[in-house]
This record gives C-alpha cells, structure tokens and sequence, in this order.
C-alpha cells in the first residue's frame, strides 16, 4: 500500500473531500483559507467554507460558515439554497456528506472550537432539520452501504455514535455508541465507510487512517506523514486523504513538512460511490 502526494497544495485546515463520480475529480475545502480546491483550480470565498455533495454533472451543494449553496463549478457562481446558522456569528461549518437517501447532513462548531457551540443537520427535500445539539466539534458523518445507518463523532467527546434511519433517511430512536475512545489518544475526524460495511477514518493527532469492523474492532492501520490527517473519500480504485497545518509548531511542520497536502493512497479497500444530493 503506496502513500503519494495527490496535491501538494498547502491546506491550513484540509477537509471535505469529494470524488465527483461522473467528473472523475476529487474536490476538496481548505477551511480556513475559505477555498475550494481542484488540482489546477482554485476558488476564493468571502467566508469558510468545508464541505459538499454532488447535484448533478456541474454543480455541488456547498456548506459555508452561513448557509447551504448551489454552486456551478462551470463559472464558480452560486445561488443560496438555505440559512444554516447565519444569525450566529460564533459558529461555521464543518464535516458533511450526502446520505444514500439524498439528504445532506452537515456539522457546525464554533469557530474556536468553543465546547457544545455546535449542531448537527440535515438538509432533506428543502427542509434543514436539526439533529442533534450541544456538539463541540462535529466529524465522522457517513453511511452503511444499506442506507439504514449513519455514523457521526464528536472529536472532543472522542465518540464516534452510529444511528438507526428510517426509509427516508431521518433517525429512528436515539443512537447509540459504535467507538468509545474517551481517555485514550485517538481522535476521530472525518470519516467513510466502505463497500463492505467497514468505517475507515482520520485520526486527527494519530499520522494515521484507521479501519474498524462493522461491529468497532480495529482491523487496520494506514501510516501517514503527516500528524494531523483530516478527512478520506473514495475515488476511483484509491483513497483519498486531506490533512492540516493548523496549529502546528515550526518544529513539528520540519518534521511533517507535507503538513496540509492531500495524499492519495494505492489500496484494495473497495469504497462506495459518493451520493448524490436532490435538491
């Protein structure tokens, strides 16, 4: 298993990675740079931006620090699609992905990671309903090949939940806990889950993707040369994986100087294909 560099465009906060299937491009945020990134393209927002689906050939639907966006990737214009947050100026938005149902979930969290600052949502036939509260910073959000659960961490309670979905993709009862990490040293990020039902994350702190079994034993290790890997996604036949500099002394990023790049990773983990949102 090879780990080379994808893009080595420095990321401050690298995250949201997304394999547009029928573009066959990976797509990627750097948060606190407010951009969106493709290799060869760069664009520029007046505000955070951290994740997306894919609507159709040419356009993403876009979490910013304020609301949900179309966004044409043709010309980079975007029209609002709804308000998340925007009367609240502690908070932006963080990890995301569309479920297989259509919907979009996405996080929020101070932008001081203040605790319990945050929110989970999801966005559903024109309806952004919230999900959960009290959410410090939100990671992890991916489904089961089946389309009957949901996965979703909060970083600083270092808990990965998974929740029981009803036919339309909405919880069905509370969740219950899947990785129980409190006390140790991992600390869950983003996060996919493969064909096979397994949970492949980013471990923020660990230089590493860790791989659990549908049933939260750890299977397997990706050793990575950076310390602060943030999020994986799946392209095609290989793994994708964004990662930060922030908050990085100058002696750790001499160690890690890829600090912030977007790595690919030559693997026979076999993925799902990333869902398309309906607006």
């Amino acid at each position: 298993m090879s780990v080379t560099v994808h893009d080595a465009t420095p990321c401050q906060l690298g995250e949201g990675p997304l394999w547009h299937p029928t573009r066959q491009r990976l797509y990627w945020f750097d948060i606190l740079g407010h951009r969106l990134l493709t290799q060869g393209q760069v664009w520029q927002f007046d505000r955070p931006v951290s994740a997306a689906g894919w609507v159709d050939d040419d356009h993403l639907l876009i979490a910013s620090a304020t609301d949900l966006i179309r966004f044409d990737l043709r010309d980079g214009s975007s029209e609002p699609i709804v308000a998340l947050e925007a009367d609240n100026p502690v908070t932006r938005s963080n990890d995301g992905r569309a479920d297989p149902q259509g919907g979009f979930w996405i996080g929020t969290m101070g932008r001081d990671a203040q605790p319990e600052a945050g929110a989970l949502y999801r966005f559903y036939r024109g309806e952004l309903r919230q999900i959960r509260d009290g959410v410090t910073i939100p990671n992890g959000t991916c489904f089961t090949p089946d389309g009957r659960h949901a996965y979703f961490a909060d970083t600083a309670a270092q808990i990965v939940w998974r929740y029981t979905l009803d036919a339309d993709g909405w919880p069905d009862g509370a969740p219950e806990i899947f990785l129980d990490h409190r006390g140790s040293d991992v600390n869950t990020d983003g996060a996919i889950v493969d064909a096979e039902g397994r949970f492949v994350c980013a471990e923020w702190g660990g230089s590493r993707l860790a791989c659990y079994s549908p049933e939260g034993n750890l299977i397997e290790e990706i050793a990575l040369p950076v310390p602060q890997p943030t999020c994986p996604a799946f392209g095609r036949d290989a793994l994708y994986v964004t990662s930060a500099r922030q908050g990085l002394s100058e002696d750790a990023l001499r160690a890690a100087p890829r600090s912030g790049q977007t790595f690919h990773i030559a693997t026979d983990i076999k993925g799902q294909a990333e869902h398309q949102v309906r607006l």
